[in-house]
């Protein structure tokens, strides 16, 4: 494939790209290692995001009337994820974290307060994340793009004294109802939209969202919401595999979601975001990630495909 017809494939090979553009394959290898073109490894092996390269050979189109790009502040905002928090402060990228929700992220990012936003929120319909935000986004700035991050599991975080009444029934068809007392988080935060939405959908007969016994207090991060489950003061929390091991706790898988970057196609090529892709490529990352747990990074550094 040497063009940017629809297809299923996402990602190019050097060879295409080269051919696309009409160079030599060694130029290509050049500008990967310059960090010149956007590029990704999965499993050693380089290629190149398709939409991410449409996107690149755009902006060196000289085009009347184009956006001004707007300086924004080394800022992280959006959804708290351990593994981009580490990997904030271990790369030296110098992108601080500001980190209070996914929606709190996408509001902060459109007022041009953080470099990028990390965010993670399934579209109304639950069958898709991310994609409706920058669809809503891209009507004020074209140039945004989404790259992935990592794909999470999320699920039930219980005490190991403490777990779910026993059924055959799904996870959170227990939970409704049963009294458990389940951390409430801030509205801006990704997780609570995902949990609202599986319980009204899974567990509606037993009374969705309503039929659960929410704590008073609100945590801002899972990791608060962990803490809330280890010292007692909650039964169950919900959140993402990592935090879960973190703190020891049992861990009940509920869904697999997409945590993804939201960023402009010029401060993607900035020296900050390449730094910390370039560390997300090295071998410690991968051994992090594998650490922390319930992380999927094979995807790392592409766009996401529409309708996922």
């Amino acid at each position: 494939m040497t063009d940017f017809e629809d297809g299923p494939d996402t990602l190019m090979t050097t060879a295409e790209v080269a051919a696309l553009l009409r160079v030599k394959e060694r130029k290509i290898y050049e500008l990967v290692s310059e960090d010149q073109i956007p590029h990704t490894k999965v499993t050693g092996k380089l290629l190149f995001p398709k939409a991410l390269l449409r996107d690149w050979i755009k902006s060196g189109t000289s085009t009347a009337g184009a956006r001004t790009h707007v300086e924004r502040p080394l800022v992280a905002a959006g959804s708290h994820d351990p593994l981009l928090e580490w990997a904030l402060a271990e790369s030296g990228c110098g992108i601080g974290p500001m980190f209070d929700g996914s929606l709190d992220g996408f509001a902060r990012f459109r007022r041009g307060e953080a470099l990028f936003a990390g965010i993670h929120v399934p579209d109304p319909t639950g069958t898709a994340h991310n994609f409706h935000l920058l669809d809503e986004a891209r009507e004020e700035d074209p140039s945004l793009v989404l790259v992935t991050w990592a794909v999470r599991r999320q699920g039930l975080m219980f005490h190991p004294d403490t777990g779910l009444p026993d059924g055959d029934a799904a996870p959170l068809v227990r939970l409704a109802g049963s009294g458990l007392r389940v951390q409430r988080r801030q509205g801006t935060a990704g997780s609570r939209v995902l949990l609202e939405g599986l319980l009204e959908r899974q567990a509606a007969e037993k009374g969705g969202v309503e039929a659960v016994n929410w704590s008073a207090t609100t945590a801002r991060t899972e990791t608060e919401a962990a803490l809330a489950v280890l010292e007692g003061q909650a039964d169950a929390a919900f959140g993402i595999e990592a935090v879960a091991r973190r703190f020891k706790l049992t861990f009940v898988p509920v869904a697999t979601e997409r945590y993804d970057i939201l960023i402009t196609q010029a401060d993607f090529f900035s020296p900050a975001f390449q730094a910390l892709l370039v560390f997300a490529r090295d071998d410690a990352f991968a051994e992090k990630a594998d650490g922390l747990g319930g992380y999927d990074i094979s995807l790392l550094g592409t766009t996401p495909v529409r309708g996922t």
